[in-house]
């Protein structure tokens, strides 16, 4: 994707769930370690988007159908999950380009590994991004 004009925020992008779904992230407006986060927290207006990406090490091999099958069977995950996408790269998505450009100050713009997080504001302004090691919490 393509950033041609400057999104305001995450609301201006959409994404495929990892049921093959089209998803406005309008949706969220308003709105193990990330399982519990969204248990203690998704009452207070929390929610975890999770975009599969087989970019680090090619650790998420596995069709859409299957990761789901197996984040819910393994570590219970009731949080909103998406299909794999790159998040690095000429092909990364639009939303973490967006999400990239909007949080400076790290060494580079490239995710470096699996987990990295980005906190959004409900406004949908990113505020923050942690790397993949530190717990947000």
């Amino acid at each position: 994707d393509n950033l041609a004009t400057k999104p305001k925020n995450i609301f201006d992008f959409s994404a495929t769930d990892i049921d093959g779904r089209d998803v406005s992230l309008t949706k969220y407006k308003n709105y193990r370690q990330l399982q519990d986060l969204h248990t203690r927290l998704s009452g207070k207006g929390l929610r975890i988007l999770a975009f599969p990406c087989n970019q680090f090490g090619s650790q998420e091999p596995w069709p859409e159908a299957e990761i789901k099958r197996w984040v819910s069977e393994k570590y219970g995950v009731t949080f909103d999950m998406f299909s794999k996408i790159d998040v690095n790269g000429s092909n990364a998505h639009s939303l973490f380009q967006y999400l990239k450009n909007e949080t400076p100050g790290f060494p580079t713009d490239e995710i470096e590994w699996n987990f990295g997080k980005f906190l959004v504001d409900r406004s949908g302004i990113p505020r923050k991004r942690y790397i993949p090691k530190m717990d947000p919490l």
